[in-house]
This record gives structure tokens, C-alpha cells and sequence, in this order.
């Protein structure tokens, strides 16, 4: 949050991008700020994506309609998380269909959306209005005016987030008092319930059992996750609610790679 921040504030996101540049811009369509946006929320896991998209909008370097686009399908699980701590809780050693389940169904996604719904989109268009006080929205001229800046909006950022964890973890004690050893489907409901929550938690308590079930729930990321994202885009106009329905909509395609996956190779599913 620090690093990005400093980046955003001295105007160096375009740049950090321009290797890139020439190689997403085609596919998506979008601007050099929209570029960096894709790569941090694919990168750095929730809710980064959904801060960066915010971040950026209420500086004006992004339009309503790509801030829009963009939170669709920027704001993931991070693949070191994902490949450090999912895949060995899950017993899974394969990496690559898993990696390109995980991160290649929603960049597709995100081609398949520039087309259809958002065609008509001007990446260049109209901006946002700064909708930061007058001390946040300065002209920054030197490092450590936007070192400062940064680090008090990281620690606020990171202290939400934390209280969402707390909060949700907390809320995680509630089904054992009523679904201890209820199951569906051979699935621990408390389990799934502590997944639906707070999806860490939750992946640690269920372990191995249900693998699919979880690799299902992590491309919504939990209500946590949801609670955090909305913490993020708040204040910029930007719809929760279609990002839900684009959450719900990458799960259901996950579910239909993963069903093709066992249908044409069922020796190989989930190992």
C-alpha cells in the first residue's frame, strides 16, 4: 500500500508500466493507468486492486467507466498467497491449471467484458472529479511528501482491513455453537461457513477435504473480502454491487473450467 501510494502520488505509474504498455494495451484497450491498475490487482492480492482503482479515480487519472471496468476483475486473491499457502493447505501439486484457473479465467474475463458490455468505453474519457481534501490532493514535488502521505494512508488502510479480519473471524465462532458436526454433502458446514466469512480461516479449517469447493469460493474472496473492498471504493461512486455480480459471474465460470477439466481428464482432476 506504502510503495504503491508513493507511486500514485509522483506520477510514476505510467512509467513503472511501459514494458507492458505495448502488449496489454491491445488486448484491453485501456489507459497506462488502467495498465498499472491490471497489473497490482492481479499481483498483490484484495483488496489492493479495489485501493488502486480508488486511489487513482479520485485523483482523476481514471474515468468512472474504467474505474468500473477495471474492479470487475482487477481485485483478486495474490498468486504468492495463492501458490504458498492454497495449493499445499488444498494437497494440491500441480501449479499450472490451478494458476491459470485462478488467473487466466478472469484476465479472459476481462478481455470478453472490454468487448461486450464495456465496448463502448473511452479510457481517455471524461475523469473523475478530485474528491480528496485539499491537503490529499496537493501537488506533490519531493520523495518525502509522499513517503508521509503514503505510510498515514497505509496504516489506515491496513488497520480497516485488519478490524475486517477480526470482525469476521469472530463471526466465524457463531456455527459452532449450532453446526458443529452438521455436514452437506459430506461437507463440514461450519467449514464452509468460516470459507464463506473469512476465506484464510476458513481454508485452514477445511484443509484438503472439499478442494474444489474452496478453489469455487476464492474467485468471490468471502464476505471479508467484500466487506474490505467496499471499505476501499466507498467514497468514489464506484457500484459494490456490480462487483459482486462480476464475483458470483467468475465463480460460475471457474465451476465450468473445472468441470471441463474433469470431464476430459478425469485421472488428473485435483492433483
Amino acid at each position: 500500500m506504502i510503495l504503491t501510494g508513493i507511486m500514485i502520488r509522483l506520477n510514476l505509474t505510467e512509467s513503472f508500466v511501459r514494458v507492458l504498455t505495448p502488449i496489454l494495451k491491445p488486448l484491453l484497450s485501456i489507459s497506462p493507468n488502467g495498465i498499472y491498475t491490471l497489473v497490482i490487482g492481479f499481483l498483490c492480492g484484495f483488496p489492493m486492486g479495489a485501493k488502486v482503482i480508488a486511489d487513482l479515480l479520485s485523483r482523476g487519472k481514471l474515468s468512472q467507466e474504467e474505474a468500473q471496468f477495471l474492479l470487475a476483475f482487477c481485485n483478486n486473491i495474490g498468486p504468492i498467497y495463492f501458490m504458498s499457502f492454497v495449493l499445499p493447505v488444498l494437497g494440491l501439486q500441480k501449479r499450472v491449471p490451478y494458476v491459470l484457473g485462478m488467473y487466466g479465467l478472469p484476465f479472459l474475463y476481462g478481455i470478453l467484458l472490454r468487448y461486450t458490455l464495456y465496448k463502448n468505453m473511452n479510457p481517455v474519457g471524461k475523469r473523475a472529479p478530485m474528491m480528496l481534501s485539499a491537503a490529499e490532493t496537493k501537488q506533490t514535488d519531493t520523495l518525502l511528501d509522499a513517503l508521509d502521505d503514503s505510510i498515514m494512508s497505509g496504516l489506515y488502510g491496513i488497520s480497516k482491513l485488519g478490524g475486517y479480519m477480526v470482525l469476521f473471524n469472530l463471526l466465524n465462532l457463531i456455527p459452532q455453537f449450532f453446526l458443529y458436526n452438521k455436514y452437506l454433502f459430506g461437507i463440514h458446514l461450519c467449514a464452509l461457513i468460516n470459507c464463506l466469512l473469512e476465506i484464510t480461516s476458513g481454508i485452514s479449517r477445511m484443509g484438503s477435504s472439499a478442494p474444489l469447493v474452496i478453489l469455487l469460493i476464492l474467485p468471490f474472496g468471502g464476505f471479508s473480502c467484500i466487506a474490505q473492498t467496499y471499505s476501499m471504493i466507498k467514497d468514489t461512486g464506484l457500484s459494490l454491487k456490480s462487483y459482486i455480480l462480476h464475483k458470483l459471474a467468475l465463480s460460475a465460470i471457474t465451476a465450468v473450467y473445472y468441470g471441463m477439466w474433469f470431464l476430459f481428464s478425469p485421472s488428473s482432476f485435483l492433483l
